[in-house]
């Protein structure tokens, strides 16, 4: 236990850093551009929403079962879209991977985007990880080539939520979703038409941090497998994870750039996430470094690369993301594959915290890439 009262203050993805939800500031969440609709099938009971944004949705949404072995999952997905005669043209939203990730993180700006005056009709799909937000939390062995596959499956599954945009789906991705979303697209597993990595990541919070000689990857793993036990594991990621305390610092210290943006609302939300049954599995895989989709920045680097020519690629920094995780978003900054590199306000969650921004410099990539020419 020599670095577990040094797991708070990460300057890193940190375990918390993923979901989110709100803006109390944000003035665009007193009107609508277009009428709005979310489809559902199923209503499920959320928490509590976090915004005034939120709030003013219909909180329902749609479950689509992922078959992974010998687990039958049920994945929590939203549909945000106009109310056009258009056909849809499909987007993909994928939260930030962390022990607080949900669809939260995304709503608003899913929102804004299906709202704008375009030549497409956009319809916004917010999806959980398995394991994490809304979705059910079985006890598995998580690693990123099973979040990987989740995404494939996703994607190519003929009765999923995209399924009618297969071929013609632009994907939108936060931290490490947006580097597992290049990585399967380089392997041939998906074919979006271009991406978008938001704040985009590749190292758990220990890993950037302690590294991943041998020494630590020991620790790891019995850190891992002690936050997986049944009784032990519970009293560990209550100290490290679940309170609201150290969610606030998290929030407060790296995954929000301003903290006057972190609202108790948006604490308690979080916190709720962390009491979900099966809460634990997939921190203690992301915390250690089993989600991590390559194991050094020129890997990350290359990913990238192997997208040059073959489709639209943004990625967007932020201005006040933790020193190491900026050092990997500025490795980005002109390499091959990506077509278009900005800097816009926040840290790790930028489309939570300024989605406005965020929602304006998407759609200027969609504008760009698929309406111009459309």
């Amino acid at each position: 236990m020599a670095f577990s009262a040094k797991l708070h203050p990460f300057s890193s993805p940190s375990l918390i850093s993923s979901s989110k939800s709100r803006r109390p500031l944000s003035p665009h969440n007193a009107f609508f551009l277009k009428p709005l609709t979310i489809r559902a099938s199923t209503t499920l009971d959320y928490s509590k929403s976090s915004s005034e944004a939120t709030r003013s949705t219909p909180l329902k949404a749609s479950n689509w079962q992922w078959k992974f072995k010998d687990n039958l999952i049920n994945i929590y997905y939203e549909e945000h879209e106009s109310q056009s005669a258009d056909p849809p043209k499909d987007i993909l939203m994928i939260p930030t991977i962390s022990d607080v990730s949900t669809v939260e993180e995304w709503r608003i700006v899913a929102r804004e985007l299906v709202q704008k005056d375009s030549k497409v009709n956009w319809r916004a799909t917010i999806v959980d990880w398995p394991g994490l937000g809304f979705s059910d939390r079985p006890k598995m062995d998580y690693n990123a080539d099973v979040m990987e596959k989740f995404l494939v499956d996703l994607i190519n599954a003929p009765d999923g939520p995209v399924s009618s945009s297969k071929d013609d789906l632009v994907v939108f991705g936060g931290g490490h979703a947006a580097a597992l979303t290049v990585r399967a697209a380089n392997r041939g597993l998906v074919k979006p038409r271009g991406i978008a990595a938001v704040a985009p990541t590749w190292a758990g919070p220990l890993p950037i941090v302690f590294g991943r000689d041998s020494s630590m990857e020991s620790r790891y793993g019995f850190l891992r497998g002690t936050l997986r036990a049944p009784a032990v594991g519970w009293m560990m990621y209550n100290i490290l994870v679940s309170n609201e305390k150290a969610i606030e610092s998290q929030y407060k210290s790296h995954v929000y750039a301003n903290p006057d943006n972190v609202t108790p609302e948006i604490i308690e939300s979080r916190y709720a996430l962390t009491k979900r049954d099966g809460a634990r599995y997939v921190p203690a895989a992301f915390l250690t470094g089993l989600l991590d989709p390559v194991k050094s920045r020129e890997e990350f680097v290359e990913l990238f690369s192997g997208l040059d020519e073959k489709m639209p690629v943004l990625v967007v920094s932020t201005e006040k993301s933790p020193k190491r995780s900026k050092a990997e978003m500025e490795a980005l900054r002109g390499a091959k594959g990506v077509s278009k590199f900005v800097e816009l306000p926040g840290a790790l969650l930028p489309q939570e915290e300024y989605p406005t921004v965020v929602a304006e410099e998407l759609h200027q990539f969609l504008k760009e890439n698929f309406e111009d020419t459309n």
